[in-house]
Parts: structure tokens; C-alpha cells; sequence
């Protein structure tokens, strides 16, 4: 992908000698004849340098540089100056200017200086993108440094480890990263997502079958157990394991060794086993439905991941790695303005950090522009049942109209049957007369935060 450059320029002959001699380079040229148009393209478009005249009619280059270290901090800027204005210039690095270049222009030493500029912005991109997490992890709130330094302290050991949190918050990345950095990370990392395993398929899945087995079982077969031999097993939603299965669970992971289905071998196998899930065991151990032995095999070393709505500083950390990552993916070069990512702080992200994923891949891909605003922000407005939203349900049709005050009710009716319990989701349950997994559903759908 080609550098872009930004030249910024009343003079129509100095831009049109730059915009040459860049073009030549191998860069991708954009022109501003002042400094007003220059902040607003730098403000709109992608760019990995800019170069600037010192002086300009209203705004200057000095204002060009004063905005652009405020605003777009890791952007390298280039003062263009005479040779009666080299102390100016030279005033202007002391602001934060990266380099300055006098007219008329040396070729070679223009373009040593730009290949300077883009190599530390690429160099602060780099150092930003470090900063801002760690283990490939995004994110540096005090919650995330936490989750850091417990990876770093039980990555190496074998203990087994639950990993709770909502839906989409990232459980398989902190599980792939306690493999990567033990040392077992040479060694398989097998996922099996629970939920997705018919129930009558849970013991073949995990323990293998022998030929003949059942009707189907035509060879042997691994499970995957015996595939993350030596390694790691992570059972992603270890709340949708059939009581059955947890006895079968337990007793392997007690003893170290089974049987496949059907056979009569008996296998022994190291594994590292780390478990996540969205439920509160604890309670579903009170109601019976997960078994306490198990339950207390499983959490040696809880982690507790906090849903997005708790680490909204992490956001625009989040928002700008997906951008590039969708950027590159689909050819384009999207910024993403400052407005949407205050749309996106102050939003209550149900689905976590798999919604924002999917929300900039969908604003990338759609956006009209060169730059995401909060209109493109498809599915992203303000929340039906918040204040402030009568407008919207003006505009709506009657079937819309229903459907958006029957779901402000209803949060409304949920929050305060909530609130009367205690934050005790069994009893509110109850009282709403629904199931507790009904319930647990609909406060994820509305961002009530399970206080049980």
C-alpha cells in the first residue's frame, strides 16, 4: 500500500514541483492550498506524513502543527520555509515539528527526510499498538493490566484455570494466551465449543470412539482429549456440559486417563485444561444443575473478564486495531472521526467486543466516505428505552412504535424487579415469571449486569 503524503501550500507552483518529485517517489499525493483545508483533509482522509508552508494566509503552518500534535499525535509534520524564516522553523521543532525543508527544494534531502517521517510514524504506530495491551491482548484499564500479570504469574503452570465473563468479551484469547506463553505452547491448543456439541455426541467428541462403537463408527477415532496430548484443551461454555458428562469430565481430569466409546484400552494423556463460561456456576451449583465437585476442580484459578460497558477507555484502543485490521483486509483506507468514537465510548456494547468487531467491519465496509461518523455507525444510535429518544419513535412506523415501547418496558419492568430482589436473578426470576436463563438472556440484550 502506497504512503500518503499531504502537502499543504497557497503557492500553485510549489505544490505542483512537490506533488511531482513525491509522485516520482512512489507516494500517494493529496494538495490543500491552505491551511483551514489541510486540517480539514487531515481530519477526513489517512495520511502518514504531512508537509507544510510555514506561512499562509489565515491559518499557518504553525497552527497546522499546534492542531495536528493535539489531535493526531503520531502524525510527523514538515515544515517547508525560506531562508529568511529558518529560525521559525527551527522555533517549530521545538513544538514538535518533525524536520523542516527550505526553497528551493534539494530532491535528495527531500526525500531522505520524508523516508525519515514515514519510518517513525510507522515506528509510533507500532509503540502505540504495544502500549495498548499485551499477550496480543487489547487493552491497558486497570482491570486488563490485572488479567496481564495473573497470565504472566499461572501461564507456565499446569493448574487448571476458569475463565468467566459475558458473551464476546474475549475468553479464547486469554485462553490461547496462557498456552502461548507456557510451556506447552509448542504443543496443540484444541477448542471445543461446548454449546455447538449435540448431547449425544459430548463423549465421542472428548474421549474418541472404537470402530464399531455405534452405528456411523467405521474406524477409530480420536478425541480431543488424546489430540491436545501434551498440550492444552480449552472447553469454551463448560455451563452446557450434560450432568452426565461432568461426572465423566471430573474423573478424568482426576485421574488423567479414559477410555475411548466402545473401547477397552485405557488411554493416559497430559492435557492443560482451561474452561470458560458466561453463567454463574456458583449459582447453577446451588440449583443443582452443575455438580459442586466439579465446579471446584475447574476454578483453581479463576479469571474474571469485565464486560466492554466497564473498560470504555479501552474502546478507541479496540476500535482504531479493527480498523486496521479490516482497513487491510478490504483494500481501503477509513479513518474513524472523533464523534463516532464518543458514539462508541457511550454505548453499552451487549455483545461486547465481538459486537464492536463486527460493527467496524460493517462501518469499513459501508461507509460512504473516507472517514466513519456516527451515521455510519449502522445499528449503533442512541438506545430505544434512553432518554432523549422521543424523535425516533416519532418517526417510526406502528409496528416499530410497539416494538420499541414494549422493549422500554420491559427493561424498565426487569430493572426494577432487580433492583426490589436484591440483584438476585433466581428470585427476580421468579417474580417475572420467566426462567433464570430467560432472564440472564434479556439483561444481556439490555446491559443489566448480573449482580448475582
Amino acid at each position: 500500500m502506497k504512503k500518503r503524503i499531504l502537502i499543504i501550500d497557497d503557492e500553485p507552483s510549489i505544490r505542483k514541483v512537490l506533488s511531482a518529485h513525491l509522485s516520482l517517489y512512489g507516494y500517494e499525493v493529496e494538495v490543500a492550498v491552505d491551511g483551514g483545508e489541510g486540517i480539514s483533509k487531515i481530519d477526513s482522509a489517512m495520511f502518514h506524513a504531512v508537509i507544510t508552508d510555514l506561512r499562509m494566509p489565515n491559518i499557518g503552518g504553525l497552527e497546522v502543527l499546534n492542531w495536528v500534535k493535539k489531535n493526531h499525535p503520531g502524525l510527523p509534520v514538515i515544515i517547508i520555509t525560506a531562508h529568511g524564516t529558518v529560525d521559525t522553523a527551527v522555533e517549530a521543532l521545538k513544538l514538535g515539528a518533525h524536520d523542516y525543508i527550505t526553497k528551493p527544494f534539494d530532491q535528495s534531502e527531500l526525500q531522505a527526510i520524508l523516508e525519515k517521517a514515514v519510518r517513525t510514524e510507522a515506528a509510533k504506530a507500532k509503540d502505540l499498538s504495544i502500549e495498548s495491551g499485551r499477550f496480543e491482548i487489547i487493552g491497558k484499564t486497570p482491570g486488563m493490566k490485572k488479567i496481564y500479570g495473573l497470565i504472566e504469574k499461572v501461564a507456565k503452570s499446569p493448574t487448571t484455570i476458569l475463565i468467566t465473563g459475558e458473551s464476546g468479551t474475549g475468553k479464547e484469547l486469554i485462553a490461547k494466551a496462557l498456552h502461548d506463553n507456557s510451556n506447552r505452547a509448542n504443543k496443540p491448543f484444541i477448542s471445543v465449543n461446548c454449546g455447538a456439541i449435540p448431547e449425544s455426541l459430548f463423549e465421542s467428541q472428548l474421549f474418541g470412539h472404537s470402530k464399531g462403537a455405534f452405528t456411523g463408527a467405521i474406524a477409530d477415532r480420536e478425541g480431543r482429549f488424546e489430540l491436545a496430548n501434551g498440550g492444552t484443551l480449552f472447553l469454551d461454555e463448560i455451563g452446557e456440559l450434560p450432568l452426565e458428562m461432568q461426572v465423566k469430565l471430573l474423573r478424568v481430569l482426576q485421574e488423567r486417563r479414559f477410555e475411548r466409546v466402545g473401547g477397552i484400552k485405557t488411554i493416559e494423556v497430559d492435557v492443560r485444561l482451561i474452561a470458560s463460561t458466561n453463567r454463574n456456576l456458583q449459582s447453577e451449583v446451588e440449583e443443582g444443575t452443575f455438580r459442586q465437585d466439579l465446579f471446584y476442580r475447574l476454578n483453581v484459578i479463576p479469571i474474571q473478564l469485565p464486560p466492554l460497558r466497564e473498560r470504555s477507555s479501552d474502546i478507541p484502543l479496540l476500535a482504531n486495531h479493527f480498523l486496521d485490521k479490516f482497513n487491510e483486509r478490504l483494500g481501503r483506507e477509513i479513518k474513524i472521526s472523533p464523534p463516532a468514537i464518543e458514539t462508541m465510548v457511550n454505548w453499552h456494547w451487549p455483545g461486547n467486543i465481538r459486537e464492536l468487531e463486527n460493527l467496524v467491519e460493517r462501518s469499513v465496509l459501508l461507509c460512504e466516505g473516507s472517514t466513519i461518523t456516527p451515521e455510519d455507525l449502522h445499528g449503533l444510535t442512541t438506545s430505544i428505552y434512553e432518554e432523549g429518544s422521543a424523535e425516533q419513535l416519532d418517526d417510526m412506523g406502528l409496528k416499530e412504535y410497539v416494538r420499541a415501547h414494549t422493549t422500554k418496558l420491559e427493561r424498565a419492568r426487569i430493572q426494577s424487579v432487580l433492583e426490589s430482589e436484591g440483584g438476585n436473578v433466581t428470585r427476580a426470576a421468579k417474580t417475572l415469571g420467566i426462567s433464570r436463563k430467560s432472564l440472564q438472556t434479556k439483561m444481556k440484550d439490555y446491559g443489566l449486569r448480573d449482580q448475582s
